[in-house]
């Protein structure tokens, strides 16, 4: 199995509405790309301060199924329309999860 785990900060002009909608984009993309094995979306505890504002944590069974998500269509609209305009920083890591 692969994880793919991504780290947002926003920018500065991103409102509460932003970030929901945000959130609200990434929460249909389960139901509409079927590589997707689990799918967590969070945002930040505020607990420690220099965190990023949004988690996405995303399963696959390998990587043929992460690359079917990452250039699916649905994906591609929310990272366009809804994340890009609002981003300040993203970091992100794959990795292959033990058996």
């Amino acid at each position: 199995m692969l994880r793919h785990v991504v780290m947002i900060r926003l920018s500065a002009e991103a409102t509460e509405a932003d970030a929901a909608a945000i959130v609200d984009g990434l929460e249909t993309l389960p139901e509409l790309i079927p590589e997707i094995r689990s799918y967590t979306i969070g945002r930040d505890a505020g607990l420690a301060e220099g965190n990023f504002d949004l988690v996405v944590v995303g399963d696959f069974d390998d990587e043929a199924g992460y690359q079917a998500y990452a250039t699916n269509a649905d994906h591609v609209a929310v990272i366009q329309e809804r994340i890009k305009p609002f981003l300040a920083e993203r970091a992100a890591v794959q990795h292959v999860l033990p058996e």
